[in-house]
């Protein structure tokens, strides 16, 4: 990991490990809390959701609470190596950040309100960093599966810094990124559902404490310009 005063940077492809043509490890087969599968197949009408809010332990356990999730699983996302493993994404010498795939039924929880739990559960302006948990891995992202995901992940983003904004908090650093050509590459099994199996296990999690509005934003009005 990344030592305290360090200036992390994301490498370039050239400077990135080479990875592997293959994973080095397996994963489970079902979720140790939900008790669906991790990888799927997936019951038809269930979507995609990706995103990465730091230290990925803790940020799993706020998905699988959420009513409307089919399954979590933890992975690295938005780097340059394949199929790489936990210390190669500590590096900082992978590129990827500590992600988290929420598997959810749209008509109980939509992607809006993934969106809003994102946005609230974590400090969006940090950079490469949360709290504590200094390095690239930990920044902050959302890896887009569809249009409609990119469309509500600008707009939510835009509407939620105009709040951070006038609350005192600094610009929001979090990348919107098409999922496509980014690969989502699970992690190890015993990160998977971590703080299940280690219940007083680390958690870096925390939010700004200001509320997120949800669903699309419309344009500010001239009283918010």
């Amino acid at each position: 990991m990344f030592p305290y005063g360090r200036n992390p940077r994301l490498p370039t492809a050239e400077q990135a490990l080479s990875g592997r043509s293959q994973p080095m490890y397996s994963i489970p087969e079902r979720h140790s809390v939900l008790g669906t599968r991790l990888l799927g197949p997936y019951p038809e009408g269930l979507e995609i959701a990706d995103f990465a809010l730091g230290c990925f332990w803790g940020a799993e356990r706020t998905f699988w609470r959420l009513p409307g999730v089919h399954t979590t699983l933890v992975g690295y996302q938005g780097g340059f190596t394949e199929h790489p493993a936990y210390e190669e994404v500590c590096s900082g010498l992978t590129g990827h950040a500590e992600a988290v795939r929420v598997v959810h039924d749209p008509a109980v929880l939509p992607y809006e309100r993934l969106l809003k739990h994102f946005w609230e559960a974590h400090n969006p302006t940090q950079g490469f960093r949360q709290g504590n948990d200094v390095g690239t891995q930990y920044r902050s992202a959302v890896h887009t599966h569809t249009p409609a995901q990119a469309a509500a992940a600008e707009a939510s983003r835009e509407a939620y810094g105009r709040v951070l904004t006038r609350t005192g908090h600094g610009p929001i650093t979090t990348e919107i990124l098409p999922a496509e050509g980014r690969p989502f590459y699970p992690a190890e099994g015993h990160h998977q559902q971590y703080l299940d199996k280690n219940p007083a296990g680390y958690c870096g999690i925390g939010g700004t404490g200001v509320s997120c509005p949800v669903g699309v934003a419309p344009p500010p009005g001239p009283a918010e310009q």
